[in-house]
C-alpha cells in the first residue's frame, strides 16, 4: 500500500496551493478516470485536491437564448437531464445520457472530462464541432486549440478547467458505437450545422483523440445531407488498432457514424 493524503477544498485558490504544496499532488474531479488508474498501481500521487466541492465549479448550466454555459463541476447526469439544453442542444443532451452507466452519469463531471481528454471520450468531438471554448482558472481556449493529442491538452500545471461555453447550433446530432463492456465510444461522431458551416467532431477512432474531418465538414456544408458523403473515404493510417477493432474497421465506422449522426442531426435518425 502507499499512503495518499485527501483534500477538501472549497474554493480555486484553496485548491491550486494544496497542489502545489504537494510532493507528487493530483486534482481529483468525478473520479471516473485516476481512482481507476491508482486501483491498478498505475498512478500513485502523495495528495488527492478533490475538486467537487469548490463553489466556483459548481455553476450548473446556464442557457441564455442560443448561448450555453456549463460550469466544470456539473456531472453529466446533470446536463442528460436539463430541459433547456435538450430544446436548444439535443445533440449534446443525448451525448450526456449515453456517457458510461448511471454511476459515472452522477459522479463524472465535464471539467474532468475535458482536462484528462481520453481518446474516446464523448465531449470533445462535441466541442470541437460546436467551435467551444473552454474556460479555466487562468484563461480561455477555443477547442481547436485545447486538445492537442491522447491525453495531452493546452492545460499548464496546476490549471484547471471551470467550464465551458458555446452557442448552439441550428442543427446536431450524436452517434456512438460503442464497445459493449466499457462502453466507451469505438467510434462516436457529433454533427452540427450553424448557417452554411458543417461541423463534424470524431472520437473513439483517432491514435491522437478527438479530431475534427474537415472532407466531411466540406462536403456537408454544400449539402448537409448523409448522401453528401457517399464519395468520402477515411485514411487508416491514424486510426487505433486494437483488439477490438482494426484500423481498416475504424476508418470505416467512421464514415457510417457519420452518415447517421447526420441523419439525427435532420430529424431522419
Amino acid at each position: 500500500m502507499y499512503e495518499t493524503q485527501y483534500h477538501r477544498p472549497t474554493s480555486l485558490a484553496e485548491a491550486a496551493s494544496l497542489l502545489s504544496g504537494g510532493a507528487d499532488a493530483k486534482y481529483l474531479g468525478g473520479g471516473m478516470t485516476l481512482i481507476p488508474t491508482m486501483k491498478q498501481r498505475l498512478a500513485a500521487p502523495s495528495d488527492l485536491v478533490d475538486l467537487r466541492h469548490v463553489a466556483e465549479l459548481k455553476t450548473g448550466i446556464e442557457v441564455s437564448g442560443r448561448s450555453v454555459k456549463i460550469g466544470g463541476g456539473t456531472t453529466h447526469a446533470e446536463i442528460a437531464a436539463h430541459k433547456g439544453m435538450e430544446a436548444i442542444a439535443p445533440g449534446f443532451h443525448y451525448l450526456a445520457s449515453v456517457i458510461g452507466d448511471p454511476a459515472v452519469r452522477h459522479m463524472g463531471t465535464i471539467g474532468g472530462s475535458v482536462a484528462n481528454f481520453d481518446p474516446a471520450a464523448d465531449y470533445p468531438a462535441a466541442l470541437l464541432a460546436l467551435s467551444a471554448t473552454v474556460h479555466t482558472d487562468k484563461g480561455s481556449y477555443s477547442a481547436d486549440e485545447f486538445f492537442l493529442g491522447m491525453f495531452e491538452t493546452a492545460l499548464g500545471d496546476g490549471e484547471i478547467v471551470t467550464g465551458v461555453s458555446f452557442e448552439a447550433p441550428d442543427a446536431s446530432g450524436y452517434e456512438k458505437f460503442r464497445n459493449p463492456a466499457s462502453r466507451y465510444a469505438m467510434c462516436a461522431v457529433f454533427a452540427a450545422r450553424r448557417g452554411g458551416e458543417a461541423r463534424i467532431g470524431v472520437t473513439g477512432a483517432g491514435q491522437g483523440g478527438a479530431y475534427r474531418w474537415t472532407e466531411a465538414e466540406a462536403a456537408l456544408s454544400s449539402s448537409f445531407d448523409a448522401a453528401a458523403l457517399d464519395g468520402l473515404s477515411v485514411p487508416e493510417d491514424n486510426m487505433l488498432s486494437d483488439l477490438h477493432g482494426s484500423a481498416s474497421y475504424r476508418a470505416n465506422l467512421v464514415k457510417v457514424v457519420t452518415k447517421r449522426a447526420v441523419k439525427k442531426a435532420i430529424g431522419q435518425g
